[in-house]
């Protein structure tokens, strides 16, 4: 009777973990490209009370008899599906349609990184799937958190180059407008150009937005703000851009969260059903533990 209610209690954690993930899913129905969870469960240890055995010619086989412990969650799993699009009217926000993300860095690069190098978490490389863009003071694309985007930028003929790396706005301008192309090219209209290199009003193409895939996006691990850091078990994770393995850029969206309300509201439901009846273990056993003390009177 007492291994009910220790049964019951795995159970009771086990619902009330699955219970955190479904808030936290809806919590974040309306956030910017949030992956929705799932908590699985699992059943816990067992004990065996009739070992089992293989038959032979004068006797037949015994099947095991084993008696479990309970539940527990096994994983806490995440769907990188791509969520809807939302229109933003403004080009400096971007999506990737498809299951490649944004490469972003807490802190400037010191050297670019090359081509055909897999990124790491070192030297605070992130990726997102939330691309709100626009030049800092310094002349450095950011996001909206601050860190630096990183892709190819120009060189002096006006080629992409192969290193991976932050984009910067041209010597002397500020922009009044930025958008991306879906091949990640990036462009902006000249506000002013101390340099007379251009007039306001231009069009500039400043480079291109780098793009991760990645081998195990399971493998990442989620972070405050929509960043992931690459996790051991994420594989290779390569840069390059835009392609159709990855997705292309879709400028003036933001990609919605892939949070199925009324999935989780389902889900809700049952969680608290299930933490119901294991309760009601609890109360049962408790009253039987009851009827063997009382026996004694």
């Amino acid at each position: 009777m007492v291994g009910s209610m220790f049964a019951a209690i795995s159970g009771l954690k086990s619902h009330q973990t699955k219970m955190d993930v479904i808030g936290n899913n809806i919590a974040n129905v309306n956030t910017w490209g949030y992956k929705a969870q799932s908590a699985n469960f699992m059943d816990a240890t067992y004990r065996t009370t009739i070992a089992g055995s293989a038959g032979s010619a004068t006797v037949g086989g015994v099947n095991s008899s084993q008696i479990g412990y309970g539940a527990n969650v096994g994983s806490v799993t995440v769907n990188y599906s791509t969520g809807n699009r939302n229109p933003t009217g403004w080009g400096g926000d971007c999506m990737i349609d498809g299951p490649g993300f944004f490469i972003v860095s807490a802190s400037p690069l010191a050297n670019p990184i090359p081509n055909g190098t897999p990124l790491t978490s070192n030297d605070g490389i992130m990726l997102s799937r939330v691309g709100i863009l626009a030049f800092d003071s310094e002349g450095n694309l950011v996001d909206d958190q601050g860190s630096f985007v990183l892709g190819y930028g120009l060189d002096g003929n006006g080629a992409v180059n192969t290193g991976l790396d932050m984009i910067k706005a041209k010597n002397g301008q500020t922009y009044t407008s930025i958008s991306v192309q879906t091949d990640g090219t990036i462009t902006a209209v000249v506000e002013k150009d101390t340099s007379g290199t251009n007039n306001p009003g231009d069009v500039v193409t400043l480079g291109r937005l780098g793009v991760a895939s990645v081998n195990n996006p399971s493998g990442l691990d989620k972070t405050q703000g929509y960043y992931y850091k690459i996790g051991p078990n994420a594989g290779d994770v390569s840069h390059g851009e835009s392609n159709a393995a990855t997705g292309k850029i879709l400028s003036g969206y933001l990609e919605m969260s892939n949070t199925d309300l009324s999935t989780e509201m389902a889900n809700m439901i049952t969680t608290q059903r299930g933490f119901q009846a294991n309760t009601k273990i609890i109360t049962v056993t408790d009253q039987m533990l009851e009827e063997l003390v009382n026996m004694k009177r």
